[in-house]
């Protein structure tokens, strides 16, 4: 009997113990635990500011959640070919894309895609300015030499972009709305590319995302005449700031261009929680990331869920209304919930 209620004791001990353990696990882990990699599909290619984004943060993630991450580039159709991909893939949480917020938005109003920013779980990591740069083998000292190049040489200076719809296409067109500029758009597969071309000489200008200018701004074989801010631009490595285009443009206004990774709606709810939980704790604490932000010259600034589309919303408004107004989009962006900015 004694011998019975022995062996029954330790066996209470042992499932007190196991159940211990498994609260520990459970309260420490997440909601969602993937057994096969994820796949992040980036719509842009190798090298530019979706791509090196996307692979700093996905490492982040990689570390906190315990489970590979393949970033896989697959360009075409200014962003929309990966993006789709993404959205008709299986929902079982296995697939994202990355990106700018502001391509995300305005795909259904151009007609390349079906698709809104209601369609997706938004989770920001950085925050990207233009920088409108030159090859130092051209004349233009600043941004009001360009300026009146364009003017005297209308639609004669090349300007590299990563395509329509592109930061650096939509930084110009800006540019355009205030100025009334002309300019001959030479678009190529990424941002890495058409800095590349500038700095080879092939293109005069480039006003693409700093992340994808740093290196060569660093290097001198960029010269930067503006960046699309109210505020000058600190680049770490580099002695000058770069100077706001309000130097030139009293009354230019853009927002933030903000991008993050993208995850469709309709996954299964635990791997929202689970996503939701590492930018909470993780992404939102990352030293990595912020060093990134800060060697790169963009701004460290994760959110998601609401806040996320506060933050992002009113550059989709700009681009999809320049987009409509210039004659490039084919749906009214009120049609599809974007109100004209005020």
């Amino acid at each position: 009997m004694k011998k019975a209620l022995t062996v029954m004791l330790v066996m209470l001990i042992g499932i007190a113990g196991m159940a211990f353990a498994s609260g520990e696990a459970e309260e420490g882990g997440y909601a969602w635990q993937p057994e096969r990699p994820i796949n992040l599909i980036v719509p842009w290619g190798a090298g530019g500011s979706t791509d090196r984004s996307a692979r700093t943060t996905a490492g982040i993630i990689e570390d906190a959640l315990g489970t590979s991450i393949v970033v896989v580039n697959q360009p075409g159709a200014s962003g929309s070919v990966g993006t789709k991909a993404a959205l008709d893939a299986s929902k079982d949480g296995l697939t994202w894309t990355a990106g700018a917020v502001k391509d995300l938005g305005v795909y259904k109003v151009q007609g390349l895609l079906d698709t809104t920013i209601d369609d997706w779980h938004l989770y920001l990591n950085v925050a990207m300015p233009n920088v409108v740069a030159v090859n130092p083998d051209t004349p233009y000292e600043d941004f009001g030499d360009l300026l009146e190049a364009f003017e005297n040489n209308p639609g004669e200076i090349p300007v590299a972009t990563a395509g329509v719809n592109s930061a650096g296409h939509t930084a110009m067109e800006l540019i355009k709305s205030y100025t009334g500029i002309e300019y001959r758009h030479v678009t190529f597969g990424g941002g890495n590319p058409a800095v590349v071309a500038t700095v080879g000489g092939e293109t005069e200008v480039v006003p693409q995302l700093s992340v994808e200018e740093v290196d060569m701004i660093r290097s001198g074989r960029l010269r930067p005449l503006a960046v699309l801010a109210d505020k000058p631009l600190d680049i770490s490595g580099y002695d000058e700031s770069i100077p706001p285009i309000t130097n030139w443009i009293e009354d230019f206004q853009a927002a933030p261009i903000y991008f993050g990774i993208f995850v469709p709606k309709g996954v299964p709810e635990e791997v929202v929680t689970t996503l939701n939980q590492i930018w909470e704790d993780v992404v939102v604490n990352s030293d990595e990331l912020q060093n990134w932000a800060a060697e790169n010259a963009v701004v460290f600034d994760p959110a998601y869920g609401e806040e996320a589309v506060d933050k992002s919303f009113p550059m989709v408004q700009i681009d999809a209304w320049l987009k409509w107004e210039s004659g490039d989009a084919e749906v009214n962006p009120s049609e599809v919930g974007i109100p004209r900015p005020e």
